[in-house]
């Protein structure tokens, strides 16, 4: 049995415009990273926390990673292990990238490798939820579950928990524009109407199914016409500044969808390449300037392999 572990987990994009709370992908970067010793005394404890300006808690029962591995252990009838966890933030808190995400999965997956992995990636995605109910109120599996699994991911239902991994043109790039403002998720959420008009439904139904159906066919240009959301974007996209002139500018080069990472601010793209990324975070960069905002690009296919153990 190994006595630590380095491991890295990947940033998600949740969502995915007309999939809320239904579709997620993981990408390359950016992702966090955590170190796990064991130790002999029992009990779970973090010694160390970096790159997220001391804003977040060091005590176990309120910090996601150390809450789900306890879960954890406590499922497999092991409370009495002893881990210690270091945890170094490589993305961005509060990006809409899935942050408390892929720490609670870089957690998991760490703590799941010291025991000999006695349980499946997707058996791990219950105790996942447990960190985002922590993280932001409601325990969704839209981000930890492409984080976990890697790839293109739809959670058919909640109760019971049922996750099928989707099938996806290889060739498919994301570019990711992070924004530094503030949008809380707890708050992103708050503004969403409780009702919607079935009229828009049907046309919500419409497009999930049209974004499976282009996966599954590997269609990019049924992909692309299916990627329009008329009950949370509306909303939501008020807390992004110039959000439609972003959009405007994304599809005039050679963008195939635009739409809201997550709960955002982050804001991301799928392009037929990687020059079309490029080019694409450029110019929403010089635009988030001219708005006096500054931001952080990424460009990446999407990540097919979720975590992995870096030492």
């Amino acid at each position: 049995m190994k006595r630590s572990v380095n491991v890295f987990a990947p940033a998600t994009v949740a969502n995915v415009v007309c999939g809320y709370d239904v579709l997620g992908f993981a990408v390359n970067a950016p992702g966090d990273e955590v170190i796990m010793r064991l130790r002999d005394e029992p009990g779970v404890i973090i010694t160390k926390i970096s790159g997220d300006e001391g804003r977040l808690p060091y005590d176990p029962a309120k910090n996601t990673v150390s809450l789900s591995v306890q879960h954890y252990l406590n499922h497999i009838g092991r409370p009495d292990v002893g881990v210690e966890i270091e945890l170094f933030k490589k993305m961005p808190i509060g990006s809409g990238l899935g942050s408390s995400s892929a720490s609670t999965v870089a957690g998991l997956f760490a703590i799941n490798t010291l025991m000999d992995s006695p349980l499946s990636k997707m058996e791990l995605v219950p105790f996942a939820m447990k960190g985002e109910e922590m993280a932001c109120g409601y325990g969704h599996a839209d981000n930890v579950a492409p984080a976990l699994l890697g790839g293109f991911v739809l959670v058919r239902s909640y109760e019971p928990l049922d996750i099928i991994k989707l099938p996806y043109p290889e060739e498919l790039f994301c570019s990711i524009v992070f924004p530094q403002i503030d949008v809380p998720t707890r708050d992103a959420r708050q503004i969403i109407r409780s009702k919607i008009l079935l009229k828009d439904a049907v046309v919500q139904w419409g497009n999930v199914a049209g974004l499976v159906a282009g996966l599954y066919t590997k269609d990019i240009d049924l992909i692309a016409r299916s990627m329009k959301d008329v009950i949370v974007e509306p909303v939501r996209s008020i807390l992004i500044p110039d959000f439609y002139k972003l959009r405007e500018i994304a599809m005039e080069n050679g963008a195939l969808s635009f739409g809201i990472s997550g709960s955002g601010p982050s804001v991301f793209t799928f392009t037929r390449n990687e020059d079309d990324a490029r080019i694409i975070n450029e110019k929403l960069q010089k635009h988030f300037l001219w708005l006096d905002t500054e931001s952080i690009a990424y460009r990446s296919p999407i990540n097919a392999q979720g975590p992995i153990i870096l030492d």
